[in-house]
């Protein structure tokens, strides 16, 4: 067992089971022994790739949508570019690059990052040396917001419940010996999922992210307030249903009760709590149908000139990669958070 496993077994042996949120919670995120506390997980030496570290290209995509976003909003004198859980900083590079040439948005911009990884914030200094960060969304600048979460929510805590006869039964983490393994809770009512009797049966599995409500609300309203867009990407779907609960270490999947602290743990998102969350407008898009729109296909033929034997391969994998329904391009959705009065960004319309 782990370190940080023997202390959560520990904890559990003394006080009880613990929701599935806190047990990813520290798994993640343990000041002393959590994974993104502790390490750089990205690019092939890590344990996953996302889509800023697949291609160049994506982060450009993500700054030009941005600066077309602020030209249609009227060109705002002061903005805050933000991203939350900015891995490398690779996407804001990207971004910072391809927009170079938008006469006026370098000039009008601030870059922060929301990121609490002290290991991840030196890798994100490496990349955009200007950029101030902060712990939390609630301390960005009030100012027009253009905000992008990159595979941020898919990393959130999730609570899992079982659907019983006699109410919910909650996915617990408990221990047996020296492994830690999930067990259920005595069924009981759940307000926050009475909505969700109507569309489930017995033996369903619903899960919950209690950090989402609060972080999506803070976004959108300050877009509402003062102009501005999100852009969430991430993978999942419209509506929670089943066990989406995974762990990665080594670019493969794993027990995510084997090594705390030593794996990725994530769930799919839920879309549809994300828009129901919002209090500004939202829409929904696949990602790949989202960056054909943005001309991706274009962008990267312009690239490939350069480009010979397996540089060229690679090139054309990433696209496929990022675009393709067998690929990222279905699983991975984008929903754009603007104002009422405003138009969706550049990519979402219908």
């Amino acid at each position: 067992m782990t370190k940080l496993g023997a202390l959560l077994a520990q904890r559990i042996a003394a006080t009880g089971p613990m929701t599935l949120a806190d047990f990813m919670a520290d798994c993640l995120m343990h000041p002393q022994f959590g994974y993104y506390a502790t390490r750089d997980p990205f690019g092939a030496s890590g344990d996953f790739t996302t889509a800023p570290e697949i291609s160049q290209i994506f982060g450009e995509l993500i700054g030009l949508c941005l600066a077309q976003t602020w030209m249609d909003q009227g060109a705002p004198a002061q903005i805050t570019l933000a991203e939350i859980g900015p891995g490398r900083g690779t996407l804001m590079a990207d971004a910072l690059r391809a927009t170079r040439g938008v006469v006026g948005f370098h000039a009008a911009l601030s870059v922060h990052f929301i990121e609490t990884s002290p290991t991840l914030r030196k890798r994100q200094a490496e990349a955009v040396p200007d950029a101030t960060w902060h712990d939390s969304i609630e301390t960005l600048p009030q100012a027009p917001l253009y905000l992008v979460a990159n595979e941020f929510f898919d990393a959130l805590p999730i609570r899992q419940f079982t659907r019983d006869k006699a109410g919910w039964r909650e996915h617990m983490v408990g221990v047996q010996g020296d492994t830690l393994l999930m067990g259920l809770s005595a069924p009981a009512p759940i307000a926050l999922l009475e909505d969700r009797l109507s569309d489930t049966k017995e033996g369903d599995i619903v899960e919950h992210c209690p950090a989402l409500p609060s972080i999506v609300g803070e976004m959108s309203q300050r877009i509402e307030a003062h102009g501005g867009a999100a852009l969430i990407i991430d993978y999942g779907d419209w509506h929670s249903l089943g066990d989406t609960l995974q762990a990665l270490q080594n670019h493969e999947t794993a027990n995510p009760f084997a090594n705390p602290g030593m794996a990725d743990l994530t769930a799919h998102v839920d879309f549809e709590a994300i828009a129901k969350a919002a209090t500004c407008f939202t829409r929904v898009t696949p990602q790949g149908v989202f960056l054909e729109r943005l001309g991706i296909t274009p962008r990267a033929q312009a690239l490939a000139k350069g480009l010979t034997d397996a540089a060229l391969e690679a090139h054309i994998q990433a696209h496929w990669r990022l675009t393709h329904p067998d690929a990222m391009g279905s699983l991975f959705k984008v929903i754009g958070l603007f104002p009422s009065n405003g138009i969706p960004p550049a990519g979402l319309e219908t």
